[in-house]
């Protein structure tokens, strides 16, 4: 008997449980993690990020999936999270119990939970509205992996991590205080942490061939150079907020 050709188009990144399943159980395997390249590619996502997606291609040719099956950068990302906001609890927390409660928000609801809403939200619109038309029945249907997403994420948080969780940290004295300078310092270190986070979102998606009209993820840097000076004018300070949020 003759195979019989589908007429429909086939999904070639549809991989859901059993990629996750096993990105999830290599979490707790840290001999099977490449720290080494983690950090190579933390670096170069603050330095040179375009590398890191070229990079991301050759793993797309040798892996068939676009996303990272090695959860070493989530683990690593987790640890500083963890000792970055440690630092500010020291500094400006008002007791353990606090302090304790603090970290855990801060790894698990603000970094892992809202980020995997923003993922969902990205992975969610690319697959719907900025996928490329295959031009015939016969070429293989791609789509965003979710866990690329989530990785597209994380790697544009790291760089705002830098920023606004150890730079900040070192200079939120003169930040916090009060009058027109520290308001512009703050304003201007935020406008660039996530004007940047945008920037290496955008990076992200636009390394994937089948995507059109990637330039979307830039638009949120024109509403934050729009408010910006606005928070400025009206002596907004980010810093002082950011502290008040959780140590107040």
């Amino acid at each position: 008997m003759l195979p019989t050709v589908s007429k429909g188009r086939t999904s070639s990144n549809v991989r859901p449980a059993p990629v996750v399943a096993q990105y999830l159980r290599r979490i707790v395997k840290w001999q099977q993690m490449d720290i080494e390249y983690t950090f190579w590619q933390m670096l170069h996502l603050c330095t040179s990020p375009k590398v890191v997606y070229q990079h991301t291609k050759y793993h797309k040719q040798t892996k068939n999936q676009w996303a990272r099956d090695d959860p070493a950068f989530v683990v690593i990302f987790c640890l500083f999270l963890i000792v970055a906001t440690s630092a500010y609890c020291v500094a400006y927390g008002q007791s353990l119990a606090h302090a304790v409660f603090t970290v855990i928000s801060v790894v698990v609801f603000h970094f892992l939970l809202a980020g995997s809403l923003v993922a969902t939200f990205c992975w969610f619109l690319a697959n719907a509205y900025l996928r490329e038309e295959a031009p015939n029945s016969h070429v293989v249907e791609q789509r965003v992996e979710w866990l690329y997403a989530f990785d597209v994420h994380c790697n544009s948080f790291f760089p705002s991590f830098i920023l606004l969780y150890v730079i900040q940290y070192f200079v939120s004295p003169i930040l916090a205080a009060h009058g027109f300078f520290p308001v512009l310092l703050s304003n201007l270190l935020f406008m660039v942490a996530i004007s940047y986070y945008h920037y290496l979102n955008f990076l992200g998606y636009d390394v994937l061939p089948f995507l059109d009209k990637t330039t979307f993820f830039l638009y949120p840097i024109g509403l934050v150079i729009i408010l910006s000076p606005l928070m400025i004018l009206t002596g907004f300070n980010p810093t002082r907020y950011f502290l008040s949020l959780y140590f107040s």
